[in-house]
């Protein structure tokens, strides 16, 4: 488990959104560790430099906020994530929202906590 920075911004509803994003942030080398888009455009991903990712969307005109989330590699099977999920309730923290995957057959999965205090909930589950 570790804090990272999660890069929020809003894509238009249209066709090439994501990919103009994600071709922005190839070019530059940025690696996208993990994402999820909503229904409603909003855009939340977690890369390997925040920092020059943020910038060369801003460059480009999008409106980008950073928070810290907790990542985590979890072993990749039925109640792996419970156990943290539980430390982080009983250090009363909140999960905000959550995204993830563990892809079939690999051995680990990637979970994105979005949470009311990541220093809490990282220091309740042992980081």
């Amino acid at each position: 488990m570790a804090i990272r920075t999660e890069l929020n911004l809003r894509l238009a509803n249209s066709p090439g959104a994501l990919a103009g994003v994600c071709r922005l942030l190839s070019d530059e080398r940025v690696n996208v560790l993990a994402m999820a888009l909503e229904g409603g455009g909003q855009l939340r991903m977690v890369v390997d430099n925040h920092v020059h990712a943020g910038a060369v969307l801003r460059e480009h005109h999008h409106q980008v906020t950073e928070r810290d989330v907790i990542v985590l590699s979890i072993p990749n099977g039925p109640g792996s994530l419970a156990p943290t999920l539980r430390l982080v309730a009983d250090a009363g923290v909140n999960v905000e929202y959550a995204y993830g995957s563990g892809p079939d057959g690999s051995p680990t999965a990637a979970i994105v906590l979005g949470v009311d205090d990541a220093q809490r909930a990282a220091a309740a589950a042992g980081v």
